[in-house]
């Protein structure tokens, strides 16, 4: 174990995480403080992102060893082992069950149980910021965030969107990231979660950035920008202060409002609460959302919005034998028994959508095995080559006709598949008027802002 240069009676810290607000809590409050010694992070959700180190580049003249990263089920013998004073919890989707067993962990070894708040926590930039933030994975952020991105252009303005972090790999090289065109991702070497982000923003023309250090992320993103768009990763909070803040609740899940964490802060924060895939989702189940929208943040806007589904190319499936692949982060950790993909096909004619497990090569069969909800569809699981090449091998050893994927990510670009490609484009559309362009508008001309023209479309 490292040791780092110690002044002082400094309180010691360990930071519960999964490789994105446990560097950024760390980063704002915990960084240059001489009151405490942060002696480790744990990681968890994602398999893989352990036994690396927090570098001495980001983790400042303090941390000359950096801090190493530990995996979460030896908090308690690493705190008592280093006698550790406080517990930051500071990671998100997580149900409020879990989060107070993690808090009981802490406390029946002595140490204090932390929340970092958004006070603590926010940057605050120097052009508007508009926040999007859900209360669950799987929401359909991205979607609403690329729609917002194109209609902020279409009015002469310039945008940056800043994605929630996802930094699996070298973390010194993946401080600060700007991704304009699609061989920046390749350069960056990022994995299939992180291009299911960041490629459907490439290719309507917006710049990304993402990365650990989002205080210089944030300054560089403003240099080039009229408005930021915080695209919000899971169901966390901004790490910048939002001017509007656009919170999604999903219909299909009803109750996860109030059930998880942060997710039901988010919702308490929003300024408009938006509640897409109205065209999917029964009256009753849209209900239910209103209401508890109603009691948790009475004085919040809502807005309902539709979630089209396109298959591009636009292959007749009826008849076919199809195995489906959805976005990763949704199926497994997200909770959800499908995506996109099952949605778009499930109703075709003659379908046969083929059950994946059987297939499934021993790194696959794995998360299978840790997700067992999953039985309809094949998670799109990348974050590392070793389950790239898993994910084609399961894929390639499939019985059926065509691989339909709900995955925003091309997989068609990353592993050689040994059968047709459809994809599966979840877009987010207008329910009725007023909508969200119309509270946008509100807001650019609340702030002096809008078309080059002056006129707010």
């Amino acid at each position: 174990m490292v040791t780092n240069r110690i002044t002082g009676n400094r309180r010691r810290v360990v930071i519960l995480g999964a490789a994105g607000r446990d560097f950024h809590n760390f980063n704002q409050v915990y960084r240059d403080n001489p009151r405490y010694e942060v002696v480790a992070f744990t990681a968890t959700q994602i398999v893989g992102i352990a036994d690396r180190c927090y570098p001495p580049s980001l983790a400042g003249e303090l941390y000359p060893h950096g801090i190493p990263i530990i995996e979460e089920g030896q908090l308690e013998n690493f705190c008592r082992e280093h006698r550790v004073d406080q517990i930051v919890f500071a990671y998100s989707d997580v149900s409020h069950h879990q989060v107070m067993h993690l808090a009981s962990r802490s406390l029946a070894i002595g140490a204090d149980f932390v929340l970092l708040g958004p006070n603590q926590t926010m940057i605050k930039a120097t052009v508007p910021v508009i926040a999007v933030s859900a209360v669950r994975t799987g929401c359909g952020k991205s979607q609403v965030s690329r729609w917002l991105s194109q209609r902020l252009r279409q009015l002469g303005l310039r945008v940056c969107a800043i994605r929630h972090p996802m930094p699996y790999g070298n973390l010194q090289k993946q401080a600060v990231q700007r991704f304009a065109k699609l061989e920046d991702l390749d350069q960056a070497d990022c994995t299939v979660e992180e291009r299911e982000e960041y490629e459907p923003h490439i290719l309507a023309g917006h710049v990304v950035y993402a990365g650990v250090d989002y205080g210089l992320i944030v300054e560089k993103a403003s240099l080039e920008s009229d408005v930021i768009l915080w695209d919000g990763g899971n169901n966390d909070f901004p790490f910048v202060q939002p001017d509007l803040h656009i919170v999604l609740v999903d219909p299909l899940r009803p109750g996860d409002e109030s059930r998880y964490h942060p997710g039901e802060a988010v919702l308490r924060m929003a300024d408009i609460v938006l509640i897409p895939k109205t065209d999917v989702a029964t009256a009753a189940q849209i209900t239910q959302v209103r209401n508890s929208i109603a009691q948790l943040n009475p004085s919040a806007r809502i807005i309902q919005g539709r979630s089209p589904l396109r298959l591009e190319p636009p292959l007749d499936l009826r008849g076919k034998r199809v195995i489906v692949v959805e976005d990763g982060p949704t199926t497994t950790h997200g909770g959800m028994d499908y995506g996109a993909g099952y949605q778009a096909v499930k109703e075709i004619e003659n379908i046969t959508i083929v059950d994946p497990r059987p297939y499934a090569v021993p790194e696959i069969a794995a998360v299978y095995a840790k997700f067992p909800h999953l039985t309809k569809i094949l998670p799109a699981m990348g974050y590392f080559p070793v389950q790239l090449q898993a994910l084609a091998d399961t894929l390639n050893a499939a019985e059926v006709d065509v691989v339909v994927s709900g995955t925003p990510s091309d997989l068609g670009r990353l592993i050689p598949l040994n059968k047709p490609l459809v994809r599966v484009f979840y877009d987010y559309a207008e329910a009725k008027e007023p909508g969200l362009g119309t509270a946008l508008d509100l807001f650019l001309a609340r702030r002096g802002l809008g078309s080059k023209t002056g006129e707010i479309s």
